[in-house]
Parts: C-alpha cells; sequence; structure tokens
C-alpha cells in the first residue's frame, strides 16, 4: 500500500502549513487547495469589517495570499499572516466602498422598529472599518490590544482608544 499523501491527509491545523509548503514548491494543485482552505478563514475575517463588501474583501486578500506566497517565511506563521493580509484588505476595500465616516448613532431606529435588522452586522455597519477592525481584532479574534495593534499597524494605545470607541458605539447603538 503506497504511503498516506501528506497533503490531503493532515490534520486541519496542519493542513495549511504542508499546503503551503507543497505550493511553494510549485504544486499548483496544492495551491487551489490551499486558496480553499484559507477562503473561509479568510471570509469570517474580512465580512464583519467590510460588511456588504465582504465578499470582495475575501477576494481581494486570496489574490494577495496568491501573490505574495513566497514572501511568507515560515510557514508555520501561515494564519497570522493571512489575518493581517485579510484586515488590511477589508479596511482598504471597506474605506474604498464609502464606509469610512460613521453613521450618526442618533439615526438607529427605535427597537421593535420592523426596519431594523436585529443583528450584528446593522451595528457594525454603523461603525468605521478601523473601529470594525479593532473589535473584530479583539472580541471576535480574541487578541489582545497589543497584537491588534501590530496588525494594524498603529500604536497601542490608538488601539486601545479605537476599541474603547468602537465598544461604547456598539453598546450605544445596541441598546437604542
Amino acid at each position: 500500500m503506497p504511503p498516506a499523501d501528506p497533503v490531503h491527509t493532515a490534520e486541519p491545523v496542519d493542513r495549511g502549513v504542508v499546503l503551503v509548503r507543497a505550493a511553494r514548491r510549485g504544486d499548483t494543485l496544492a495551491l487551489h487547495d490551499l486558496l480553499d482552505h484559507l477562503t473561509p478563514y479568510i471570509s469570517r475575517i474580512c465580512r464583519p469589517i467590510a460588511l456588504d463588501d465582504g465578499p470582495d474583501a475575501t477576494q481581494e486578500a486570496l489574490v494577495a495570499v496568491f501573490t505574495s506566497l513566497r514572501s511568507l517565511r515560515e510557514p508555520e506563521a501561515l494564519y497570522g499572516w493571512v489575518r493581517a493580509i485579510s484586515v488590511r484588505e477589508a479596511v482598504r476595500v471597506a474605506k474604498r466602498a464609502g464606509r469610512a465616516r460613521p453613521a450618526e448613532l442618533a439615526d438607529v431606529p427605535e427597537r421593535g422598529d420592523p426596519h431594523l435588522a436585529a443583528d450584528i452586522d446593522d451595528v457594525l455597519a454603523r461603525l468605521s472599518p478601523a473601529h470594525r477592525a479593532v473589535l473584530v481584532l479583539r472580541d471576535i479574534e480574541g487578541m489582545d490590544e497589543e497584537s491588534a495593534a501590530a496588525l494594524l499597524g498603529v500604536p497601542t494605545g490608538t488601539a486601545k482608544s479605537r476599541l474603547h470607541r468602537a465598544r461604547q458605539s456598539f453598546r450605544k447603538a445596541w441598546s437604542a
């Protein structure tokens, strides 16, 4: 019996690393599998930041991963590297789509209004992309403020103040 193919038998956590190594050796099937493997992860990061433009941000992030794969120094750092690309692309796409200015929170519909979408996306849409990004990284991805700041390329104090303002605005909009 031939040995098992390591690309298709690796554990989920290690699968991406195995696929990166194979793709960097020129295995186009592994590259295709890698992008398929990363798509749900990238989408989970991009969607809450870029909102309706989440699919576009996901595509932009996948293109950036594809074109920059050779620059990944350590395959074991794949998910952190992909997260950084995804956040950057999601914020860029959201800003390009004209969502850079926050909505007036006073315009939030009253509770019970049939036009109010009773989900997180409605409230997130009222935050700027920078505030959504730090909120997603901290409260959804579970990163600490220092790591989120490093990923966003801002000082820790800036990330902390953005997080504070984002949480405050989120609470205000959610309870309105």
